[in-house]
């Protein structure tokens, strides 16, 4: 695995290092002795996919509270997304700085994201389906999230003919 860091404290992108042959190739997509050598949570308590069927769906931003905050790794299997980061950690130099890159099955980038960031996304095509790695299992009553077009945040989400955001990620509150 490679790790390049990005320019939010603690948020890595994750690049495949490729083992190729005439058949294709091979690369570790997690392994616990590089994470750990890194200092990085090797903790992992569940795994999800979320699917998309159509172009424009938002997702997020969400985050579990204390004590049931997780660290994820995120990676895009089929299609491919906008994922943004924004760092809520109180006590970060880079708080409420956000990032975004696109994850793709073609890219094959994924983003290790620690405790206390927001994550969500955006499809930019249809039949778009992103896998997770959580450390922590889900914890229902201990959601948190940030609006998606807080414009405090001012993210810079790609241009959409149609957005799809469900009403819970529409009512989340502005952090100003």
């Amino acid at each position: 695995m490679i790790f390049r860091e990005t320019a939010l404290a603690g948020v890595l992108l994750l690049e495949l290092e490729r083992r190729e042959d005439e058949r294709g190739f091979f690369a570790r997509a997690w392994s616990r002795e590089e994470l750990d050598e890194r200092g990085l949570s090797t903790q992992l308590e569940q795994c999800n996919i979320a699917y998309n069927e159509r172009e424009g769906t938002v997702r997020g931003l969400h985050f579990q509270l204390p004590p049931y905050e997780d660290v994820k790794i995120v990676r895009c299997t089929a299609g491919a997304v906008f994922d943004v980061v924004v760092d809520a950690r109180r006590d970060s130099l880079t708080y409420l700085r956000w990032l975004g890159i696109e994850l793709s099955a073609a890219n094959r980038l994924a983003l290790y994201i620690p405790a206390g960031c927001a994550h969500g996304y955006q499809t930019l095509a249809p039949a778009t389906e992103t896998f997770y790695l959580h450390s922590a299992s889900y914890a229902p009553g201990y959601e948190g999230g940030l609006r998606w077009d807080d414009p405090s945040l001012n993210i810079q989400w790609p241009a959409a003919a149609e957005r799809i955001v469900s009403e819970r990620d529409r009512g989340w509150p502005d952090v100003r």
